[in-house]
């Protein structure tokens, strides 16, 4: 696991399932937290719409780059789906936050060969490892 979160965090450019406009929410602090840090970041929620300056696209399909990592913040019972669609959008790589993952999204994974990371933050492993 702690090579692929290094080769994670060597990605230049992410997406944020679950972002919210809401400021406390996770999805929100680590849209801001990894573009502070540098990374493109593309934030992802279902309702779309903007957020200040940032466009907020309803699913992974229709990004206009694919990301090297899709960050998880959603409840678990809705990373299933967001593993479908990573999985048909040719994603090589997801970070399901703490309390996103589900065994069913990490057997999933492991069954089609989609790298996982799990049990860790990606907003404190990038500032480990990105410094």
């Amino acid at each position: 696991m702690e090579q692929l979160i290094r080769e994670c965090v060597e990605q230049p450019v992410w997406a944020v399932v679950g972002y919210s406009a809401n400021r406390r929410k996770y999805g929100h602090l680590i849209v801001h937290d990894l573009k502070a840090a540098g990374y493109v970041v593309f934030p992802v929620n279902r309702k779309g719409s903007r957020a200040g300056d940032l466009t907020v696209y309803e699913s992974v399909h229709v990004l206009p780059v694919k990301p090297g990592v899709v960050d998880i913040v959603v409840p678990p019972a809705e990373t299933l789906q967001v593993i479908r669609d990573c999985l048909e959008a040719g994603i090589e790589r997801v970070w399901m936050q703490p309390g996103a993952e589900s065994d069913e999204a990490i057997r999933l994974c492991a069954e089609s060969g989609l790298k996982a990371v799990y049990h860790a933050c990606a907003m404190i492993e990038t500032r480990l490892l990105k410094g």
